[in-house]
């Protein structure tokens, strides 16, 4: 049975175990989609508590994101969470979608602004009939789906590129979980207290939902700094310390990108964090490796968080 990760959430806190998932992409060809269906295959052992699916910039990957979704539950049984953006979409646009995410049996929705398509420039621009945030997104998701989605929100442990004031966007957060957002998964970062200071300054705010970090496992150094660039997050000396020396070795970065992963990973759930979700990038390691890792040590750490 298809669940809301809310439930899922308030089970695995029960029992003090953390949620583990993985997010995939829609990739742009038939090949790419049947290599993912055999990453998804291989991951499936692995018994991930859910897996999510984006959606690209503007909804250019509407239908693909739903159709991914629907399989993976259906061939998997395997809960699934559904990135859906208001960018380039009117609310009667957004509003069939839902109805749609609805008739296919999705159960959990990410509910983001999103980033603006090429097209559009730099920055956001809300469009004639669209919405303009994403407490408005949650509030369609809500008046539509008529409680049929467990819904989450992004999160920015180092502000989002848009907002780099702390307490502004600690209040933003507070605003979409008052409209009804119900955990966060957060972008990807690398300095762990940055995570446990946003806990404290957004729990400050009025913030009581789970927050789940989500971890990148370091791959390729060189594409690191430019994503990096491109969305704002920060990359600590460490980091750099580590990866730089051996940039032009991929082997030897994807080594020493899972140690990294792991030790992130552990460190995080000591700190209290409910669950990890991993950017996996349509590849089956090295998550599969750093969760077999985390999997047996899991006596270790015991979610701290509030239980939904």
């Amino acid at each position: 049975m298809i669940k809301k990760i809310t439930d899922i959430f308030a089970e695995k806190m029960k029992i003090g175990d953390p949620v583990f998932s993985f997010e995939v992409f829609p990739p742009k060809t038939s090949k790419g989609i049947e290599n993912l269906f055999g990453t998804i295959e291989e991951l499936a052992e692995l018994e991930p508590d859910y897996i999510s699916v984006t959606y690209g910039a503007g909804g250019s990957t509407t239908r693909s994101t739903l159709d991914i979704a629907k399989k993976i539950q259906d061939r998997f049984g395997i809960t699934c969470m559904h990135h859906f953006t208001l960018v380039n979409q009117t609310v009667e646009e957004l509003s069939r979608h839902i109805e749609l995410m609805k008739d296919a049996g999705v159960r959990n929705v990410l509910a983001l602004r999103g980033d603006p398509p090429t097209e559009m420039g730099e920055k956001f621009k809300k469009i004639e009939g669209g919405l303009e945030y994403c407490y408005e997104l949650i509030d369609l998701l809500k008046e539509v789906g008529d409680d049929s989605f467990s819904i989450a929100v992004a999160g920015f442990p180092e502000c989002h590129i848009d907002c780099p004031l702390e307490d502004l966007d600690s209040a933003y957060l507070k605003m979409k979980a008052d409209h009804g957002a119900e955990f966060v998964i957060t972008q990807l970062f690398f300095d762990n207290p940055s995570y446990s200071h946003y806990l404290e300054r957004v729990s400050a705010a009025g913030v009581g939902i789970p927050i789940v970090p989500g971890v990148l496992p370091i791959m390729d150094y060189q594409k690191l700094l430019r994503f990096c660039d491109t969305c704002g997050a920060y990359i600590c000396q460490e980091v750099h310390k580590i990866f730089a020396p051996v940039a032009h070795d991929l082997e030897e970065t994807v080594k020493r990108g899972t140690t990294y992963a792991i030790e992130q990973s552990g460190d995080l759930l000591r700190r209290g964090a409910p669950g990890i979700h991993f950017y996996c990038l349509n590849k089956t390691e090295p998550v599969r490796t750093i969760w077999q890792q985390l999997k047996d040590r899991a006596g270790e750490f015991v979610p701290k968080q509030a239980a939904i």
